[in-house]
């Protein structure tokens, strides 16, 4: 079973909203997923994407393969997650 983190769409006509999922790769784009580990809603300018960032590192550690824009988004939360740890 080949397992994918990719974005699923659960947004109205014209007000796209995303859910950030782990699917096996044969289920269907809005179809049934293993787990939610975060959101994005595109139309809002700062702040549009949330991830469980410790949840997405133990899928990918699985074997998971993450579509190109949630791996930019896993980019964006490593950056942001080390800029505001406390240096020891």
């Amino acid at each position: 079973m080949s397992v994918k983190i990719r974005m699923k769409r659960v947004g109205t006509k014209n007000t796209p909203a995303y859910r950030i999922v782990v699917a096996d790769s044969r289920s269907p784009r809005d179809g049934k997923f293993i787990e939610e580990i975060g959101t994005y809603q595109p139309l809002k300018k700062e702040g549009n994407f949330s991830i469980n960032l410790e949840r997405a590192t133990y899928w990918v550690s699985q074997g998971a393969q993450p579509s190109d824009t949630v791996a930019s988004f896993l980019r964006k939360a490593n950056r942001a997650a080390k800029a505001t740890a406390p240096v020891a």
